[in-house]
Formats: structure tokens, C-alpha cells, sequence
């Protein structure tokens, strides 16, 4: 009885990462054609760089982390 429980719960972290892929596939994909042409690549991953640099500044300041002047 037991052992067809810790089956299926073993079973579980086999779901969660298809359901991440499968997010991260879905939201991404769009961006797979982008990254052909140079201009558009060079473009997206200062577009990407950017934002990165955005979110880590923003939080460090919220946080308290580095001094604000």
C-alpha cells in the first residue's frame, strides 16, 4: 500500500521540472529566431545585460546593501 504512495511522490520532482521546461520554453521561444542576425543578438544581449544590472542595483539599494549617496 505504502509503496505505490512513495511511488507517486517519488515521482513528483519529475513533473516540477517539466513544468518549468515548459514554461521556460513557452515564454522564451519567441527569442530563439532573434539570435540569428548579429545586430539583433548584439542588441538583445545588451537588452538582457541591462535589465540584469537594473534588478541588482534596484535591490541593493531596497536592501539596504550598498550606501545610497
Amino acid at each position: 500500500m505504502f509503496g505505490d504512495f512513495f511511488d507517486n511522490i517519488g515521482r513528483y520532482p519529475s513533473y516540477f521540472v517539466t513544468i518549468v521546461l515548459g514554461i521556460f520554453f513557452s515564454a522564451f521561444g519567441w527569442l530563439a529566431p532573434l539570435w540569428k542576425r548579429p545586430v539583433t543578438a548584439v542588441a538583445l544581449v545588451g537588452f538582457l545585460v541591462g535589465t540584469v544590472m537594473v534588478v541588482v542595483f534596484t535591490l541593493r539599494a531596497m536592501l539596504g546593501l550598498t550606501p545610497v549617496t
